[in-house]
């Protein structure tokens, strides 16, 4: 198997990855990529050419949170995506109650 650098950095939200690109910033395989984006838990459009998919910074947040929750809980796909979506839902639900003075 091929050694995979892993590459942190700040993406823009004007800045879009590739598929490949995407793949190295999680240090996965494209399949893995790929079998998410098919389930519609992760960004890009399944009915558009692979080679044509483009991810926003959104995405990689996504795709590293999936990854986290698949390996350090041994979760399937479905269950990462479902406490990955419970945890943004918290954040969002904390935001609003912040912004109203509620804490």
């Amino acid at each position: 198997m091929q050694e995979m650098t892993i590459v942190s950095g700040v993406l823009l939200d004007d800045a879009a990855l590739t598929l490949e690109e995407l793949a190295r910033a999680c240090g996965v395989e494209q399949d893995w990529v790929v079998r998410r984006v098919q389930a519609g838990i992760l960004g890009g459009q399944p009915a558009v050419q692979v080679t044509s998919w483009r991810f926003r910074s959104g995405d990689l947040l996504r795709a590293r949170s999936l990854l986290r929750v698949e390996r350090d809980f041994d979760a399937n796909e479905d269950v990462a995506a479902l406490v990955v979506d419970l945890g943004d839902e918290v954040r969002r639900l904390r935001a609003r109650l912040h912004a109203l003075g509620i804490e």
